[in-house]
């Protein structure tokens, strides 16, 4: 707030990173993408806001930030759930995917600005809740031969890490069981198991393997279906025992609240870029509390693991193979997000903490 009235948005920036990963997830799959933007209000404060991309899209998400949100969001005063509903009533016509993931990239930079205002870290603006999240190791892990999977999981055993999520979806379902059960020996049977099939099954196949897959002591079956076909979610829950998940590849409140309301779900996963930043997800996140479903956010621990902390339902937040900004080389800093073992604590300086180290990352041409 300035003395003439609320403090608004000056100039948004973008800049585009590629970023190496250490550990592919697949054939061709090697790289992740960081769009960067900068904020800047009429009283001189400045907010850093993100979005993020795997395999494609990230040079439209830019060119969006750039052609279509930024002479929106600029003039208006610096308030994110303001902005963002603006932003979404002018973009509504393209719809989610490439739009949310833009609008992510001002709506992160508006609560890091709101955080460093109040002189929080993220989580205890939102109102903190806990000072610690179970974390769960994750990986792409379907390229990876079955020597190669239980060694990678040997080691994440060896790191402190109790609970586990694999990926399933392969041709034949036999390779898929052989896998999970060689996966269930390594971690022991204490241990929590999630797999994942990535949307690549029709209904009767998930049935099927969800009948083969019961003898594993499956905590959650992700994914089975593909993402929008709310009633087969409903339709499976009913005829299994093992619980869903979902929610990672929807982009908009509208798409959670038909999941939910389907009623064949037992934990979401909205993804904080894919969904538009954390105005929506907070949205989302109130509304699965009224149907008593757990958000377990997807992927970006980074961010993901401060969201958490101010979750009123217990999260899991997801601890990808080497997958993180930090584990990517994007901070200049430590953001004071920690995977220790299996247990993620996040205690960010004033905002989000993550300082970009855009002077070391490869940045793309627009």
């Amino acid at each position: 707030m300035t003395a003439s009235g609320p403090d608004r948005i000056e100039s948004v920036s973008t800049r585009l990173f590629r970023l190496e990963m250490p550990r592919p997830w697949g054939p061709g799959v090697t790289s992740q993408y960081l769009i960067v933007t900068e904020l800047l209000t009429s009283s001189g404060a400045t907010g850093t806001g993100f979005s993020w991309a795997v395999q494609a899209g990230a040079q439209a998400i830019r060119a969006m930030v750039d052609a279509d949100c930024r002479p929106v969001a600029e003039g208006l005063p610096a308030v994110p759930e303001l902005v963002w509903d603006r932003l979404w009533w002018y973009l509504r016509e393209a719809g989610g995917g490439v739009t949310t993931l833009a609008m992510a990239a001002i709506d992160i930079a508006l609560w890091d600005l709101r955080a460093r205002a109040a002189g929080l870290g993220l989580p205890d603006l939102l109102g903190r809740q806990r000072d610690r999240v179970p974390a769960y190791a994750s990986g792409v892990n379907r390229h990876l031969s079955l020597a190669e999977l239980t060694e990678r999981t040997a080691q994440q055993v060896a790191a402190g890490h109790t609970r586990f999520k694999l990926k399933v979806g392969l041709p034949s379902l036999a390779d898929d069981l052989e896998r999970v059960a060689a996966v269930r020996r390594v971690v022991g049977p204490g241990a929590l198991l999630m797999v994942d099939a990535n949307q690549f099954w029709d209904l009767p196949s998930a049935r099927r393997a969800a009948r083969e897959l019961a003898a594993y002591d499956i905590f959650w079956l992700e994914e089975p279906l593909v993402a929008e076909d709310f009633r087969g979610y409903a339709d499976l829950r009913r005829s299994i025992g093992i619980p869903l998940a979902a929610g990672e590849s929807l982009y908009t409140e509208a798409q959670f609240r038909e999941l939910l309301l389907a009623g064949g779900i037992d934990f979401i996963q909205p993804n904080v870029c894919r969904v538009g930043g954390i105005t929506p997800f907070l949205r989302i996140a109130r509304m699965a509390r009224q149907f008593s479903v757990p958000v377990m956010p997807h992927l970006l621990p980074d961010i993901s693991g401060q969201l958490a902390m101010a979750l009123p339902l217990l999260p899991f937040v997801e601890d990808i193979d080497e997958g993180s900004f930090a584990a990517l080389g994007a901070l200049a800093q430590p953001s004071g997000v920690e995977v220790t073992g299996d247990t993620l604590r996040a205690d960010p300086p004033a905002g989000h903490g993550l300082a970009f180290a855009t002077a070391t990352m490869t940045e793309l041409a627009p």
